[in-house]
This record gives C-alpha cells, structure tokens and sequence, in this order.
C-alpha cells in the first residue's frame, strides 16, 4: 500500500502553489497497479476476525466491553496523536509565513486522509458484538440498493456515503463471523468468493461503466474508493476469496522462524509506517523545491518518462520513512502497567495489518 501510494500520488509545483496529480489520469495502462495495491478488503477482513476473536477471549475472562474496547483502540489511536500535533505546527508555520492557502490544504488533506481509515475501523471495532452476528450478505445488500438509487435513479451524490461504514462492513462481517479460524475456509468458499466477486466486478466495469481503477482518480466523475462501490465491494470480496486459498501455503511459510520474525518486526511498527508514509513523501518533495522543477518529483504525472523517474525517487522516500519511523516508533508500542506489567497489545487489524 505505502509503495502504491508513492507511486500513484503526485505533487506538482506550480507557480508557487502545489496540487496533486495521479498518473492514473494521463497513463490507464497503470490501472492494473491500482488492484494490486487497493488491499483494504483483506485489513477489514482480517480485522473483523481479530476483533470478534479478542471480544470472544476478553468474555471468556470475563472481561468487561469497555476495558477490551479500550485496550483495542488504544494502540490504533496512540499514534495519530504525534502526527496531528506535528501537522497543526506545520500548517500554523506555513500559513504564517504567508504560504499559499490552497498549497496548506493539499499538503494537509495528502498528510491526514489515512485517519478516514482508522475511523471506520475503531467505529466496526467498537460495534464487534453485533457485527458477529451480521451476515456479511446484509450490507452487501445495502451498497448493492445505495448504488442503484445513486447512479440508477439519479438519486443524491451525498448517499453514496452510507458505503463507506456499509461497503467495509462487508469484509469485516465476513472475518467477524469466523472468529476462530477465518482463514480455515474450505476451497469451495473461497473459489466462490474469488470467482464470483470477481465476475461481478468485469460486469460492473464493463457493462454499468463502474471506473476500473480500485482507487480514486482526480478529475474522474466516479470513485470507486471515495466513497466505496459495488465494484469496490465485489473486488474486495475476490480478494478475500484470494486471502482463503493462499492462507495454507502463507502458514507453512510463516512456520520458519526468520520469516515469522520478519513479520512480527513490521507488525510492531505497521501503524507507524502507515501514518507517516505521505509525511515522508512531501518531506522529499518540499525539501527539493530550491533544485527547481525536478522529474518525477515535482512535475505533472504524464507521461511514462515521469513514472522512471518516479521510481528512482523511491529510495529517498524510504530513507525519509526511516526518519520518521526512528523519531515516532515509540508512540505505537504498548505502555507499561500501574505494577510494571505491560499492557496486552490491542491486537488492532489496519493497514498495514496489525496484531
């Protein structure tokens, strides 16, 4: 997700303004980039499972719902605390050194939008006891309806905004309603879910004029993304039938110790990664501007030449990642109990997926 985003994200300097840009928007044939890297389907997924299990354990303890919603949340939301105080500075100084208003905007609207994310997830999270017992059919009937009185009937743009909390809900009912083994489905489920949401999502493209690209793309009319379709929602449903059947093979992968121990690493840190990795790409950016216009970098995306140049870009946005992850890491890990013990992790499932 970090890597697509770098890559289908844009920042053009402009006349002393900067505005974003895709290359989806001059380059279609970059559309199949968009479902590899559009997962969010499979971070819902697997958060609804994690969250039905804990909510089972914590009963099983007999936990109270409040203290095991806390402990949830507290690792998902501990994070976000370090980039909005270091965004509000920022602004505050852009806009008192006379900085163009529209620029303050796209830098701050680019360096927040994954908090959508967390909101919607912590809202699901926090609903887990009734979402095990939602069938995941409910609200795909409920996108499916908002869809057609939104371009069927002509009905109010505002409404597709119902997708966003309905459309997600779909992935997380379907991980919430396997609580102890959501990746032990049987190869009928998942070919099912893979075959047909797939199926669903060629007719939508091709036949309703649903946008191929899984994400947003600035000036088009429709976003799959923003709010979610029908064509979103299919596609994750492919991706989560994909998540079933590759699940044995990834098991006996993660049975060695070197890949399991790769994988707990970037789990400690995946929120921190998450919320830093725009930050760390207008850093690049902004830091550069005095080189002047420079390819890849702060050009328009439009053309093949741009995305070479992008790429070569992608060492130095991983450098400044690494910044950034050195100086804010600590703000994810867990805190330290009122007796020294520590504090259960939270077992948070986002993008990247936590534990």
């Amino acid at each position: 997700m970090v890597l697509g985003h770098w890559v289908v994200t844009a920042l053009v300097a402009e006349g002393g303004t900067v505005r974003t840009a895709s290359p989806l928007q001059f380059l279609p044939g970059l559309t199949p980039i968009t479902w590899v890297f559009q997962s969010l389907a499979v971070f819902f997924l697997v958060g609804g499972h994690v969250a039905a299990r804990g909510h089972a354990a914590a009963r099983a303890r007999g936990t109270a719902y409040g203290p095991w919603l806390a402990a949830r949340l507290a690792r998902l939301f501990r994070p976000v605390a370090a980039v909005l105080v270091l965004w509000a500075v920022a602004a505050a100084g852009m806009l008192a050194s006379g900085a163009d208003l529209t620029t303050v905007h796209t830098l701050l609207k680019l360096a927040l939008s994954p908090l959508w994310f967390l909101l919607v997830f912590a809202a699901l999270t926090a609903a887990t006891p009734l979402v095990a017992r939602c069938h995941p059919l409910w609200p795909l009937a409920a996108v499916a309806a908002v869809d057609a009185v939104r371009f069927g009937l002509g009905g109010p743009a505002w409404l597709g905004w119902v997708n966003v909390a309905a459309g997600w809900l779909v992935p997380f009912a379907l991980g919430a309603s396997r609580p102890r083994s959501p990746f032990g489905a049987d190869r009928r489920t998942g070919w099912a879910l893979l075959l047909g949401g797939a199926a669903a999502t060629v007719v939508l493209v091709a036949g309703c004029g649903y946008p191929a690209a899984m994400v947003g793309v600035p000036g088009a009319p429709v976003s799959n993304l923003s709010p979610p379709t029908l064509a979103a929602v299919t596609f994750g449903l492919a991706q989560c039938g994909l998540a079933f059947l590759l699940a044995p093979s990834l098991r006996r992968v993660l049975r060695r110790p070197a890949a399991w121990a790769g994988v707990t690493f970037v789990n400690r840190y995946a929120m921190t990664v998450f919320l830093w990795h725009q930050t760390a790409l207008m850093a690049v950016t902004a830091g550069l501007l005095w080189a002047g216009p420079l390819p890849g970098l702060h050009t328009a995306p439009d053309g093949t030449a741009w995305l070479a140049a992008r790429l070569t870009w992608m060492p130095l946005f991983a450098l400044a990642l690494a910044v950034c992850w050195t100086a804010f890491r600590h703000h994810e890990q867990h805190r330290a109990g009122a007796r020294g013990r520590p504090v259960q992790r939270a077992g948070v499932s986002a993008p990247p997926p936590l534990r």
